[in-house]
């Protein structure tokens, strides 16, 4: 399998996705705490609960791997003093990216590197916690991206992955050339191979973490999805002066996502530990 130098979807102007996502632009699933918690507080919610579970504390080496516009990295900067790299291979949002920190006044703490995780040249241990949060579904090769995570994680580092998942290899195997998932993996991203969690822990284990906690966040990118849909809505005429029918093409690629939350697909979060 081969992947793009970029992913297309990203390449699209960055007001596209400020139109639709929260005011941090996280493209990811939100962890709401009540039923009638608004998207942006449960993003940051979903932040929180990030750095818990890489055990943050305070001006730790953090590496985002998939950094997208940035939600990750600059929060972490700013809440807690992290000193934040954060990885992609779209230009345009490493542009974004460091007009916010400058705004923010964390551009001292924020960096980021254009390119592929897989084949930049990272220091050996350099790195105190790794994220990928929906990043690891358009990386063909699983066993480089872990073990490569692992090389660069400090002994008792942690890695946190976000992603969602078909339910079981069956599903995988029966839904993977439906027409719904090539429009999105085609359509939409250009490539992506959403494997079973059963794969994500397998090629963890081989390369040597320790899984230390798996939690179930399908409920939560339903409704997160659902917002962008509502979103989506409310904006489509600005979103119309981008792209003709594009407020059509995003919806129906949330609304192919959102139908098989729970039948065909999940959504997990899974936290390693590097034990060595």
């Amino acid at each position: 399998m081969t992947v793009a130098d970029t992913n297309q979807h990203y390449d699209l102007d960055p007001e596209v996705f400020g139109q639709f996502l929260d005011p941090l632009r996280k493209y990811s699933s939100a962890l709401y705490a009540t039923p009638e918690q608004p998207l942006a507080d449960a993003q940051e919610n979903k932040l929180r609960f990030v750095a818990e579970h890489l055990g943050l504390r305070g001006g730790e080496q953090l590496l985002d791997i998939g950094c997208g516009w940035g939600s990750l990295i600059l929060f972490m900067a700013r809440e807690y003093r992290a000193q934040v790299l954060g990885v992609s291979p779209a230009p345009r949002q490493h542009q974004y990216i460091a007009g916010r920190a400058a705004e923010l006044g964390v551009s001292e703490l924020v960096r980021t590197q254009v390119g592929h995780f897989e084949q930049m040249d990272l220091p050996e241990r350099g790195f105190d916690a790794v994220s990928m949060l929906g990043s690891i579904v358009h990386m063909p090769d699983l066993d480089v991206v872990f073990g490569k995570a692992r090389r660069v994680l400090r002994k008792g580092g942690r890695l946190y992955v976000s992603e969602s998942c078909f339910r079981n290899a069956a599903a995988h195997a029966a839904f993977d050339s439906r027409s719904g998932t090539d429009f999105v993996r085609n359509d939409i991203f250009g490539w992506g191979d959403m494997r079973p969690l059963s794969e994500l822990v397998a090629g963890a284990e081989r390369a040597g973490f320790s899984i230390i906690a798996v939690d179930d966040l399908t409920e939560h990118y339903r409704r997160t999805i659902e917002a962008w849909i509502d979103n989506v809505a409310v904006a489509a005429d600005r979103l119309e002066e981008y792209e003709p029918g594009l407020a059509a093409k995003l919806t129906h690629y949330l609304e192919v996502a959102n139908a098989g939350w729970g039948y065909t697909t999940k959504h997990y979060a899974l936290v390693c530990r590097n034990a060595r």
